[in-house]
């Protein structure tokens, strides 16, 4: 357990904070050498992140095979898909996580659903998951609200 436990605060840690300064392509790369999205999570929650990589590409610093963007939010495919189409739609003002969000953020909010529901209406018209990964148990290794949408196959259920 300590050998674990050890292992996931070194080695993950330190490879997170590598993350922020690779190319998405990079960065796929990097997170197979992690065992899991758990183990992401888990390094994340431990993560003081002042700027995140969503921050990163909002701000064009780093590239994104962007497929929308408005002024309230932007959309980009998954540089680690997890279905035939895995994009995810962020807003461009950090929300760290749905937990963190006000009644200030109901019409950002509901921007952002909409413009999921809009690009998987064009992407996916047979059906689509959309999945919201809210704090260290709900598996979120990245503190930037972020809807993710998945389709161009039959899901599964139950999900995890």
């Amino acid at each position: 357990m300590a050998f674990i436990f050890k292992r996931l605060t070194i080695e993950n840690v330190g490879l997170w904070k590598r993350l922020y300064q690779l190319t998405p392509n990079q960065y796929c790369l990097a997170s197979k050498k992690m065992s899991s999205e758990v183990d992401k999570a888990i390094a994340a929650k431990n993560e003081n992140q002042k700027e995140t990589i969503f921050d990163k590409i909002i701000s064009k610093q780093i590239p994104a095979d962007i497929i929308f963007e408005d002024d309230k939010c932007l959309a980009f495919n998954d540089v680690n898909p997890q279905a035939p189409v895995h994009f995810l739609v962020i807003p461009k003002k950090r929300i760290p996580k749905l937990d963190d969000s006000t009644d200030a953020d109901t019409n950002l909010l509901g921007h952002v659903l909409l413009t999921a529901k809009n690009l998987a209406q064009k992407k996916l018209p047979n059906g689509y998951r959309l999945v919201i990964n809210n704090g260290s148990d709900g598996c979120q290794s990245v503190y930037h609200l972020h809807v993710h949408i998945l389709g161009g196959r039959q899901m599964k259920w139950p999900p995890g």
